[in-house]
């Protein structure tokens, strides 16, 4: 039986086929891996009511817009001093160093190395030769200095994809630090107005105990004179116990209000006494006209979503660029120096040289890594997606609660009039001896009712132009921060 053996030289043609094969291959599925576009598409309108022209509110500094002074000055405290902004500020400065490393990589790279010893041999026994140039004793130095260098010659564009992907990772990490002076400036907003919530309540707890009060002097002396039972002033002396014991929880729930207010300025040690919150709210002020497709302008978590993006893109790019040759370029220098007795040398020298290096055998590691980042870039995609449907739900509805706030607080304020002005007719009248203790406190419970409900709606109308000026992007538009940010650079 005859075998038929193939010749080396045809072997090893068939090995060079098949891995120029495996590398063209991978070529074209590296180059056909691309991201796919965003759907990012919107109404071309919210279904909400119109706000005020564009220009009517400096959305930048939407907190103005109040008139307060208090909270002006409490969020611009939290903005430069709140620990989750300055954790943003340190998070961008170190994703710029990150920036400057990644780059630098691609640059030439080369350290000059340098040594020197001296030696101090004795003959100890045995015959000792002392030739001249060659002796077993004496000093000897030996002086080296080196300066090697490698540079890796981009011929494909691998700095090109690795700085779009840094620029996108610090774009990224300026919209998170963005993102973070947006929010604590929301949350100061709302604790503040939380608290002149609180502090209305406590001045309408106080008020009502002073009522009972008089209202009780006065049962009490009907009782003494026998024109009332001495039972309504046993009644109003509970509705008295009632209103004190809200005022004290109210003072409580206020003063913990207070210190979160603090917590968020970055004053934690100062007194509560030191926020000044009136009992006192004023209308929500207009909320800018935006149209939808500004909120892929403004709002910073689109902004970093879309960057995201960018970044998972440069990523992808230099995977796929891995598939193709490095070129490596190292030229160095020398010298050197041996003294020894009864010799000396002294040389220097120099190299120039290069290496190419193909991924063969690696391709299946490298189609994997590829795979990984596809899967990357499409999550980046998909979560920029869901960022710019998310800022579109919060926008209307953010707009829409407000409107309805805002028709809820004119409704109750009519009724608040009309109920107070129906309580001090009953005391009037009960005064007079005209009406009844339950008709006065019916009276009395029905307006202190529409009195709560109008408080609640004035602070949750604040509340809400706090949520509607965040959702429709309020903060730093992104041509502003160009060359801006914490130590830009």
């Amino acid at each position: 039986m005859f075998k038929q053996r193939r010749s080396p030289s045809l072997q090893m043609s068939r090995m060079r086929y098949a891995s120029s094969a495996a590398v063209l291959a991978a070529l074209a599925l590296a180059a056909c891996a691309s991201p796919r576009a965003a759907d990012v598409r919107l109404p071309g309108a919210y279904e909400a009511p119109a706000g005020a022209p564009v220009g009517a509110v400096a959305l930048d500094q939407w907190w103005t817009a109040f008139g307060d002074a208090e909270l002006t000055g409490l969020v611009e405290q939290a903005l430069a001093r709140n620990p989750d902004v300055r954790t943003a500020a340190a998070r961008l400065q170190e994703v710029r160093a990150q920036r400057t490393g990644a780059i630098l990589r691609y640059l030439p790279q080369g350290d000059a190395t340098g040594s020197a010893s001296r030696t101090r041999t004795e003959q100890l026994d045995g015959t000792e030769i002392n030739i001249p140039g060659f002796s077993t004793s004496g000093t000897s130095e030996s002086y080296r200095a080196n300066f090697d260098v490698s540079w890796e010659i981009d011929l494909f564009g691998r700095s090109l994809a690795a700085l779009g992907s840094a620029n996108a990772e610090v774009a990224a990490a300026r919209f998170a630090w963005e993102g973070a002076r947006a929010a604590i400036a929301a949350q100061t907003a709302d604790a503040y107005f939380q608290a002149k919530g609180l502090a209305i309540q406590l001045a309408d707890a106080r008020e009502t105990a002073r009522i009972q009060r008089e209202l009780y002097d006065l049962a009490s002396r009907r009782a003494g004179l026998g024109l009332a039972a001495s039972s309504e002033a046993d009644r109003i002396s509970g509705e008295l116990a009632q209103a004190d014991a809200q005022a004290a929880a109210l003072e409580a729930e206020l003063q913990a209000q207070k210190r979160a207010i603090l917590i968020l300025a970055g004053r934690v040690v100062e007194p509560t006494a030191n926020v000044a919150a009136p009992p006192v709210v004023g209308a929500a002020p207009p909320v800018p006209a935006a149209l939808p497709s500004e909120l892929l302008e403004r709002r910073p978590d689109v902004r970093e979503a879309q960057a995201r993006v960018r970044s998972a893109a440069g990523q992808q790019r230099l995977a796929q660029l891995a598939f193709f040759p490095t070129f490596t370029f190292s030229p160095g220098v020398g010298w050197s120096r041996q003294e020894q007795p009864g010799f000396f040398s002294e040389s220097q020298s120099w190299t120039i040289g290069g290496s190419v290096l193909q991924p063969i055998l690696s391709i299946p590691r490298l189609m994997s890594e590829l795979k990984v980042q596809n899967a990357r870039t499409e999550q980046a995609v998909t979560q920029y997606e869901k960022t710019v449907q998310t800022a579109f739900q919060e926008a209307e509805g953010a707009l829409v609660r407000l409107d309805a706030d805002r028709r809820r607080v004119a409704l109750l304020t009519e009724g608040e009039r009309r109920a107070a002005r129906a309580f001090e007719a009953a005391r009037t009248g009960y005064q007079r001896g005209l009406t009844d203790l339950t008709t006065l406190l019916n009276a009395e419970q029905s307006w202190r009712a529409t009195r709560a409900q109008l408080t609640s709606a004035q602070v949750q109308a604040l509340r809400r132009a706090v949520q509607a000026y965040k959702a429709v992007g309020g903060g730093w538009p992104a041509q502003s921060y160009a060359q801006t940010g914490p130590q830009a650079g």
